[in-house]
């Protein structure tokens, strides 16, 4: 058969078409003019993660996902159609214009798309060696200038270079949610975020609910973290301005790999990579134990796993529910045996614990330990204070304003916190309990009755002057009787002691309970901070 030259150029120009809707392997980026398929995909430029699809364990449905390129087994770290999954091997992903990257199924449906942000001139779509998957114009890779990036979409993995936490400018929180089952990559039943309400903490939710709270940040890690084995090759950060508040790790030793994974449980695990095994191991599991699980003793209690019970008040504080607490239900937590009144009032330190919950508290930067205590001091409604940054002499200050809740001792990590007191409350032991509370019976008892015979004797004399005033009234005057226009009722013991709930402190004749006025003076002031807090981050 004779070819002509014309159909030699014909064939060479619908191979160059065909070249560039096929991908070759390890090519990191595709345009508007080139298609992955089922069975191809993007590699990193330096070979460390690749993205095309998979299908899970025990699944016939297909997803896009991003794995880890030179490690046996494929450990996915992020998929873009969590919720809608490909029924075929018939997939493909590209990108159309104005700059949307989507999935499409057999019958050319969208299944899912990275949504416009605004319109791309060039788009482009790229696998970073971060893991990564950036839509930006071709001739653009500044990070701030991205259309979209699949490090603000999490899944189930939080990798170094990550920024976990929240974007105030466009109004993204980056966080992670755990796969409903090893089958199914959709969002399940927990989530892990960075809350930035008072000062920066993680938690674990199961909806609304607060499973698992790390602690507050202190510059160096959070103030819960226990076995940090696993992070000897990272370095953790915290940045906080008014675009953003996140966190994020990168990597010392550019060798080293790690990864945390959320569990369909909910179960924060670190992985570290080991060359010379070939396999990934666990070196932080988290919650792991009874004390993990938040606010186990309620407030103003601390947890230690290695005493029965686990739970103990903290000095100076007694179980708010006695009964409860006797049947190891510490969820009432302690109170206080004597009550704040804003008078003198000095601060106990507490040592080697995990920082209470801090969606309550405020801070202040740049102050030294002794400065924060001054500055608690000017403020009745402060309650406890410490050392923001503990890497510094002036790291600053954190301010708690409501119950110090989730506390747990830490013997080697653990940092301290001073808590207000009254001064007379300064070196007593809680294991008077039962000594004071006697005393002060018998001492309301007595104030009770001195008060009881008080108002009798009153109630008395009054009827005694009225009586004579009306024997005197001449006869004949007009207007009634004043006894009987302001009649005293009488009332039995059994009666009054009803009424004031046998002689409750509660109910003493004529006292102000300062401890409640305080607390509600403190709630209207708490509520004015955080409002003039928002409000100047607004400004």
């Amino acid at each position: 058969m004779k070819i002509s030259i014309e159909d030699v150029s014909f064939l060479l120009v619908l191979a160059s078409l065909l070249s560039t809707l096929k991908i070759s392997s390890a090519i990191d980026t595709i345009n508007t003019t080139q298609i992955l398929r089922d069975g191809e995909s993007l590699v990193s430029s330096g070979g460390v993660f690749a993205l095309g699809f998979f299908r899970p364990v025990n699944s016939t449905n297909r997803y896009v996902g991003i794995w880890y390129n030179n490690i046996p087994g494929k450990s996915v770290v992020w998929v873009a159609n969590r919720e809608i999954p490909l029924t075929s091997i018939s997939g493909i992903l590209k990108i159309i214009e104005p700059g949307i990257l989507v999935l499409q199924n057999d019958t050319n449906n969208i299944i899912w798309s990275s949504k416009m942000t605004r319109v791309a001139q060039s788009p482009i779509v790229q696998l970073l060696d971060s893991g990564n998957l950036v839509l930006r114009e071709a001739n653009d890779d500044d990070p701030e200038n991205f259309l979209r990036q699949s490090f603000d979409y999490l899944s189930d993995t939080f990798l170094p270079s990550m920024n976990f936490g929240w974007n105030y400018a466009t109004g993204i929180e980056s966080y992670l949610s755990s796969w409903k089952s090893n089958e199914d990559p959709a969002p399940g039943d927990f989530t892990l975020h960075l809350d930035p309400t008072g000062y920066p903490q993680l938690l674990i939710k199961r909806g609304n609910f607060t499973i698992y709270r790390m602690g507050n940040w202190n510059g160096v890690r959070f103030s819960g973290e226990t076995d940090v084995r696993g992070k000897r090759s990272l370095y953790g950060l915290v940045i906080m301005n008014k675009n953003k508040t996140y966190y994020r790790e990168d990597i010392v030793d550019r060798s080293a790999k790690s990864r945390i994974t959320f569990s369909q449980n909910g179960v924060w695990q670190r992985w570290s990579w080991i060359d010379g095994t070939q396999e990934w191991v666990i070196s932080q599991v988290l919650p792991s134990e009874n004390c993990d699980i938040y606010s186990t003793c309620g407030a103003y209690s601390s947890c230690n796993i290695t005493k029965t019970p686990i739970c103990t008040c903290l000095s100076n504080f007694v179980p708010k529910d006695l009964d409860g607490w006797n049947r190891n239900d510490w969820s009432n937590g302690c109170v206080r045996k004597t009550h704040l009144n804003c008078k003198g009032d000095v601060f106990l330190r507490y040592s080697r614990i995990k920082l209470p919950d801090s969606r309550y508290s405020l801070f202040k930067e740049s102050m030294t330990l002794e400065e924060c205590e001054v500055e608690c001091l000017k403020n009745c409604c402060c309650i406890a204070y410490t050392q923001l940054a503990i890497s510094s002499e002036r790291g600053g200050c954190l301010f708690w304003y409501g119950d110090l809740r989730d506390i747990r001792e830490i013997p080697f990590d653990g940092q301290d916190i001073h808590i207000r007191m009254v001064p007379s409350e300064l070196g007593k032991n809680i294991n008077k309990l039962a000594v004071d509370s006697e005393g002060k019976r018998r001492k309301l008892l007595i104030l009770s009755l001195t008060s009881l015979m008080g108002v009798v004797l009153l109630g008395m004399s009054l009827m005694l002057y009225f009586w004579k005033r009306e024997k005197n009234v001449p006869k004949g005057r007009t207007g009634g009787s004043i006894i009987k226009d302001f009649e005293l009722p009488l009332f039995d013991l059994s009666t009054i002691s009803k009424a004031i709930n046998n002689f409750s402190i509660n109910n003493k004749l004529g006292q102000v309970d300062m401890g409640l006025f305080i607390r509600e003076k403190c709630a209207q002031s708490i509520l004015g901070q955080f409002l003039y807090k928002i409000r100047a981050e607004d400004e």
